[in-house]
C-alpha cells in the first residue's frame, strides 16, 4: 500500500440508480422505503433528471439519487446500468485527480465540476484504455469533495 497518497477517501457519499422513469424508483425510494426526497436536478449536459433523496443528517447523511434520462436515445444513459454510480467523499479532490491521473486512472470527460448537489466533483471511467489502463471495473465512481464538517466527521 503506497503511503504517499495526497487524499483519503472518507466514505460513502451517494449512490445513484437509473430507470427509465423515477416513478417507480420514487414508489420504492420514498413511498415504500421512506427516504425523505431532498431536491432535484436537471441537466441536458449530463441527460439526467434526478430526485435527490437523504438517509441520515449531517456529515452522516448519505445521498439516494434516482435518475431518469431527459433523452433515452443519447449519452450518457443514466439508466444503464440500473446501479448508475457509487459517489465516495474525498479530502482533496484536486489532489486525488492529479494523483491518479499520474499514477494511469482515466476520468470521463468533463473533469472537476459542480455535482447535483452543489459539491465539486468528478468521475472515474468504468473502463479503461491505452493511454489510462487504470480505471472503476465497470462500476462509475464519483469523487465528490468533502466539506469542512465531514472531514472532521469522517476523519
Amino acid at each position: 500500500m503506497e503511503n504517499s497518497r495526497p487524499f483519503k477517501i472518507l466514505g460513502i457519499q451517494q449512490v445513484a440508480v437509473g430507470g427509465e422513469s423515477k416513478d417507480k424508483l420514487t414508489r420504492f425510494w420514498c413511498d415504500i422505503l421512506g427516504v425523505a426526497k431532498t431536491g432535484t436536478f436537471k441537466s441536458e449536459r449530463e441527460n439526467v433528471d434526478e430526485d435527490i433523496l437523504t438517509m441520515g443528517k449531517g456529515p452522516h447523511a448519505v445521498e439516494i439519487d434516482l435518475m431518469q434520462p431527459l433523452d433515452i436515445e443519447k449519452k450518457p444513459k443514466v439508466h444503464e446500468p440500473a446501479l448508475n454510480h457509487i459517489g465516495l467523499w474525498v479530502d482533496n479532490l484536486a489532489a486525488a485527480v492529479e494523483w491518479l491521473t499520474a499514477k494511469g486512472v482515466r476520468f470521463t470527460p468533463g473533469g472537476i465540476r459542480k455535482g447535483a448537489s452543489g459539491f465539486d466533483v468528478c468521475f472515474i471511467h468504468p473502463k479503461g484504455n491505452e493511454e489510462f489502463p487504470i480505471c472503476s471495473e465497470g462500476v462509475l465512481v464519483e469523487l465528490v469533495q468533502a466539506p469542512a464538517e465531514v472531514i472532521q466527521a469522517k476523519s
